[in-house]
């Protein structure tokens, strides 16, 4: 493990970057901005390690960075319609920052905001946040931990956790652009999902409230396909939130990725109810990637563990209230191999 400079905030505040890596040729950057993963390198069966994820190469990147690049977001991943919030009968108004949307923790989440480094060794390193009761408009104090863990061969163990001093909402959710394969697109890639259901989106990608099943429509990656929309529309995009089918506690194989060629797959395992699956659309060659080339659109996609989208307006959901004397806790594995 070794901590380096990696630029200054406008308010002077340095940002760090702490390298971790293992004996198996894995390596990952994680930034005390935005508790991001900003690069992570895994060994190839039979071929040289790979660069799996989208990271910038400098700081002004992530500072303007409007698609959560590698971020931790939080306090409640996802849209909230209205930023509208009411928790025993009391309303909270949060912010709004995609048009009138709460997306992602909100103007200044988690994502854009310095951590602290609390602890660290040779594989792992646990980032620190406090967030302040009124950050964004949410109620309460939280105080936010976000581990990184590089376990061998090549995995990267992500665990969440928050406690609070007052009843307020909480889902964090990782925020890395995979790419397995370089030079190809994500449409291009293979995916299955085990997910049965789907929460369908109005025009402002707000729940419905439904969980609809999947069947005859675009999201069924029950049996592993490629990304590309199955009825060969080149402008249908994926931005939604799958149900994963889940018994039990613990870590669930949610998701498979594989790059186009079979070089490599990546397995997602997470203790969560959703994994939201967005595409890249959006991405757009403002600030250069860290081979030096802008990234373009579908040039990697996110697959993202959470609790449901707009949960606290949304009664047939399960609740995202966390409490005094609880513990919020996330587990995530991304396995390659």
């Amino acid at each position: 493990m070794s901590i380096h400079f990696f630029g200054r905030l406008p308010d002077g505040t340095a940002i760090s970057e702490i390298r971790l890596a293992n004996a198996s040729g894995a390596a990952a950057s994680i930034l005390t901005f935005g508790a991001a993963l900003r690069d992570l390198v895994v060994p190839v069966p039979g071929g040289e390690p790979r660069r799996v994820v989208l990271g910038f190469q400098e700081l002004e990147g992530y500072l303007r960075n409007n698609r959560f690049l590698g971020v931790t977001a939080g306090r409640h991943a996802s849209r909230i319609g209205d930023g509208r919030l009411a928790i025993d009968g009391k309303e909270y108004q949060l912010s709004l920052n995609e048009g009138g949307v709460h997306l992602h923790g909100g103007v200044t989440g988690f994502s854009r905001k310095p951590w602290q480094i609390l602890e660290s060794d040779e594989e792992s390193v646990t980032l620190g946040l406090i967030s302040p009761d009124g950050d964004d408009g949410y109620p309460g104090t939280l105080d936010v931990r976000c581990t990184y863990r590089l376990l061998p061969p090549g995995t990267i163990h992500i665990t969440m956790t928050a406690t609070t001093d007052a009843p307020t909402i909480v889902s964090l959710a990782h925020h890395s652009y995979f790419s397995l394969l370089p030079g190809a697109t994500s449409r291009e890639h293979k995916l299955q999902f085990a997910a049965s259901g789907y929460t369908p989106f109005s025009p402002e990608l707000v729940p419905s409230g439904e969980i609809a099943s999947v069947t005859g429509t675009p999201y069924d990656f029950r049996t592993p396909r490629p990304v590309s929309d199955p009825a060969g529309d080149p402008d249908f995009d994926y931005d939604c939130c799958l149900v994963l089918d889940r018994s039990g506690d613990g870590l669930l194989r949610a998701a498979r990725l594989e790059a186009p060629d079979g070089s490599l797959a990546m397995e997602v395992h997470t203790t969560e109810p959703c994994l939201v699956f967005y595409d890249g659309a959006g991405l757009a060659p403002d600030f250069a990637g860290l081979d030096g080339v802008p990234y373009q659109a579908h040039a990697g996609l996110c697959l993202e563990p959470m609790r449901f989208p707009d949960s606290p307006n949304q009664p047939t959901f399960p609740s995202a209230i966390l409490r005094p004397g609880e513990i919020y806790r996330q587990e995530t594995e991304y396995r390659f191999g």
